[in-house]
């Protein structure tokens, strides 16, 4: 029954990715993938965030934490189109615009990961609520 929910989950995450990616995308074009960035950078913190919070306080179970972690914060993440859209940026001429939105993406993503972590951390502590 876990993989059931895992999947609806994951399609919560995936519709979430999309509705945010296209209400990003109503504010402009650019070559510079700014949706999928920002997606990444939200999933990053709220993954670093939710585990340490919700597995350290034992509120949880680890089966919650699985449903939300894996099914939808990681159907709304998206490594792939990471991937992809960094060979279109190579591939059509934007070469140093690639290498920004890796560098973005690994040194604010790991970032948001940190973040996210310190202040479940502080939160399990009773130091945030």
């Amino acid at each position: 029954m876990l993989y059931v929910y895992v999947g609806l989950a994951g399609a919560v995450g995936a519709l979430a990715r999309y509705g945010l990616g296209l209400l990003v995308d109503s504010f402009g074009t650019s070559p510079f993938p700014v949706a999928t960035l920002l997606i990444n950078l939200i999933g990053s913190f709220l993954l670093g965030w939710m585990t340490h919070r919700f597995l350290q306080t034992g509120k949880f179970s680890p089966q919650l934490v699985t449903i939300v972690g894996t099914g939808m914060i990681g159907s709304f993440t998206t490594f792939s189109t990471f991937s992809v859209e960094t060979i279109q940026l190579v591939e059509n001429g934007y070469v140093l615009l690639a290498i920004s939105y890796v560098f973005l993406s690994i040194t604010f993503g790991l970032s948001s990961s940190w973040l996210g972590y310190r202040i479940g951390t502080k939160a399990t502590r009773g130091e945030v609520e």
